[in-house]
């Protein structure tokens, strides 16, 4: 039996479910989803590039610490990957999740100084950006064209061979924190891949509602949706109740069964392990903050944690409402009555709503500040959804899970307060900013560190700011009469928060939030051609967020002119 309770049903697949699920596979190449083979053997390449990269590196650092070099060869060290690499469902650009693992007598230290080096050697290595002061230290890299995101975790043993497993919790013993963060990824994602009947079966499924849930929009553990390995839990979890489905089939069943879910009833893929650690293990019997877990899913690996906690009331309500409505969509696919590409249309967030809160968070020190700065906003903002529901005038605050990033060029220190404000009138140039490969994009600006423009007017010194736009969508409350919209504490209390953050520089640093209406959304928001909400359409946009249910927005609109941010 897999799982914690017996399969719903052991039935195997009709031919019609057989011809539903081949269409579905087709559907999943079609929309890009799946890597060439060339792509694939490069992969493959650099990662056995970097075992030797790792080998290298704990033989570099045992020779430094005195060993022989019988001992230090025999010391080893190991790659692992995890996240969707591992689980066999990543796609053409997709990074890598890898971890390193060394013996005891190599440090995290180390690693960002000899490793870090060795990278550096690499004649392919195009971008590479360390952060050692992350909540799971990390090097960013790019190889080869190959997106890798490199961990790490030295474990208390002497040697690492190239058989060693991290399935011994007993492997866990003497590390530190940090250590025990870092394997669990790939610790976790092992036993996914155990727990589930039929992998390929799997795969499939979980290919298409990562998918689903990109173009809908809940797909962002930081901002409070589920993550890659929550959705990969709730996937696996359904393949163990019906254990002889085709992927077609596990999608029907995911979406009947998780909207009809007793949350916050836990999702389980085995039981709650003990273990030799002295570390808290989920339990809401013990833990008051486990007991707020809204649709708790946990992991199977020791120790459980629950992969889900940052799910608020309102990213709840609205991953239940997707789940509805492609729940219908899929069963009309089920009788031959839509094709599968309509499961994967994408979101309407920015159509759905008349009030949305821009939260912009700036910076003139550069795009690798802007980095720190852009993902200590990010990280917060689920604190303000969570501030925002408090409200009585808020029925609703929805967080987007992509921000706009740009670069603007300006001429004065005024000009560039402007554009903090949102004012860019007096901007010079005005560039997309990749925040993830920041560190290429420093080398790239380097030259304008002082403001230098090149591209412009050799002799004429710009300033660069660096913004990123994150937004929530706010759906209100019908309280009649004349309540006025009061979001001042709030969004005071967000901006402290984000100001005791160890990323934020005074200096340069500034974040600023403003309620907007829908028409006046930013054009990079919209695709080419798509339809954007004016003025002109306020009777169909009433019209559709009342077919949506969002009357009390909708009503809230009436008010706008005594409405006060």
């Amino acid at each position: 039996m897999y799982g914690v309770t017996p399969p719903i049903s052991t039935a195997l697949p009709t031919e019609q479910e057989k011809k539903l699920n081949e269409a579905l596979i087709a559907e999943l190449k079609a929309q890009g989803t799946f890597e060439s083979e060339s792509e694939n053997k490069k992969r493959i390449a650099i990662l056995n590039r970097l075992q030797e990269m790792v080998e290298e590196f704990v033989r570099t650092v045992s020779l430094k610490k005195k060993m022989t070099e019988s001992m230090a060869k025999d010391a080893g060290g190991k790659i692992f990957t995890f996240g969707s690499y591992r689980l066999g469902v990543y796609g053409p650009g997709s990074d890598i999740d890898t971890l390193v693992v060394a013996p005891k007598h190599v440090t995290r230290e180390n690693f960002f100084e000899e490793f870090d080096a060795i990278l550096r050697r690499q004649p392919d290595l195009e971008e590479i950006s360390p952060v050692s002061e992350a909540y799971v230290p990390i090097i960013k890299t790019k190889i080869g064209g190959v997106p890798i995101d490199l961990i790490f975790a030295h474990l208390d043993i002497a040697q690492v061979p190239i058989t060693l497993t991290l399935k011994d919790k007993n492997l866990l013993r003497n590390i530190d924190e940090r250590d025990l963060r870092s394997l669990n990824g790939t610790r976790v994602t092992d036993e996914i891949l155990e727990l589930v009947p039929r992998p390929a079966v799997f795969k499939h499924a979980l290919r298409a509602i990562k998918l689903w849930a990109q173009r809908r929009a809940v797909y962002a553990n930081v901002v409070g949706f589920p993550g890659g390995v929550a959705w990969a839990m709730l996937v696996a979890r359904v393949c163990q109740l019906y254990p002889n489905a085709v992927g077609a089939v596990i999608l029907s069943r995911f979406f009947n069964i998780y909207t009809k879910w007793a949350w916050p009833q836990p999702v389980f893929l085995k039981p709650i392990e003990d273990g030799p650690l002295q570390v808290r293990v989920w339990n809401p019997k013990i833990y008051a903050g486990d007991r707020s877990h809204r649709m708790p899913v946990i992991t199977p690996a020791y120790p459980s944690m629950c992969a889900t906690h940052n799910i608020t009331m309102s990213t709840q309500k609205i991953i239940l409402d997707e789940m509805a409505r492609a729940g219908k969509i899929v069963d009309e696919i089920m009788q031959n009555k839509r094709p599968w590409s309509d499961f994967f249309v994408k979101h309407d967030f920015f159509h759905k709503y008349k009030y949305y809160l821009t939260i912009r968070a700036s910076t003139t020190g550069g795009a690798e500040q802007q980095s720190l700065w852009h993902g200590l906003v990010n990280s917060k903002l689920r604190h303000l959804v969570t501030k925002l529901e408090l409200l009585d005038t808020i029925a609703l605050a929805h967080p987007f899970i992509k921000s706009i990033d740009k670069v603007y060029y300006v001429k004065t220190d005024e000009d560039a307060k402007q554009v903090v404000a949102g004012n860019l009138s007096s901007v010079v140039r005005t560039e997309n900013a990749d925040l993830e490969t920041s560190a290429k994009k420093e080398v790239k600006t380097e030259d304008t560190a002082d403001g230098l423009d090149t591209k412009e007017n050799p002799e004429e010194k710009l300033i660069a700011v660096y913004t990123s736009i994150f937004f929530i969508g706010l759906r209100l409350e019908d309280l009649g009469g004349s309540k006025q919209l009061d979001i001042q504490w709030p969004c005071q209390e967000f901006t402290e928060m984000c100001k005791l953050g160890p990323q934020y520089n005074a200096e340069t640093d500034i974040v600023t939030i403003q309620c907007i209406k829908d028409y006046n959304l930013p054009d990079d928001v919209f695709d080419e051609g798509e339809e954007r909400p004016t003025k002109n359409k306020s009777k169909n946009k009433k019209r559709k967020r009342s077919e949506n249910g969002e009357t009390g927005a909708t009503t809230a609109s009436k008010r706008s002119k005594r409405s006060r941010i």
